[in-house]
């Protein structure tokens, strides 16, 4: 069976920094979860962030540069959590390598989960362009990564996949 990695906040999980649900109600996944082929995950939750948490930003750069080491990410109070997101953005890597996912569906706009943005480190809601830290990690090792406002482009690829 070809499984694919989601964001766990997506799947419903309270695992968000708020503690909040925020799910997609997307068919596809849904139908997906129903297969059994969704592999829920959070990686702020797997490198050991509580829920719910300070928020945290790449404050200078995009996951790029924090997996290279040279960007940090700190949370609204100051503390840098960098070690926490590239802890969790490894594990992303250890599960799809273990159970050969090929593919990802991850939060957008997420320092960890981001795939077209992310917050710009100001923490005033802004965003910038730019890629989270286990979308980063995941593509520099060859797994496909869509946001959630990429499905029907994931399923269109899952299926070349399969065939």
């Amino acid at each position: 069976m070809v499984r694919v990695l989601v964001s766990a906040c997506l799947m419903g999980e309270r695992v968000r920094y708020d503690g909040k649900k925020l799910p997609c109600n997307s068919a596809i996944l849904k139908k997906w979860k129903d297969e059994g082929c969704v592999v829920p995950f959070c990686p702020e939750v797997a490198g050991n962030l509580p829920v719910p948490r300070t928020p945290a930003e790449i404050i200078t750069g995009t996951g790029i540069e924090v997996i290279a080491g040279d960007a940090e990410i700190f949370n609204k109070n100051g503390q840098d959590v960098t070690v926490s997101f590239i802890r969790g953005a490894r594990e992303a890597l250890r599960i799809v390598k273990e159970m050969q996912i090929k593919m990802a569906i991850l939060k957008d706009g997420s320092p960890s989960c981001g795939k077209t943005s992310i917050y710009n480190g100001s923490f005033s809601g802004s965003k910038k362009p730019g890629k989270g830290v286990t979308t980063a990690l995941l593509e520099k090792n060859g797994i496909s990564v869509f946001s959630e406002n990429e499905i029907q482009k994931a399923a269109t690829y899952l299926e070349t996949i399969r065939a």
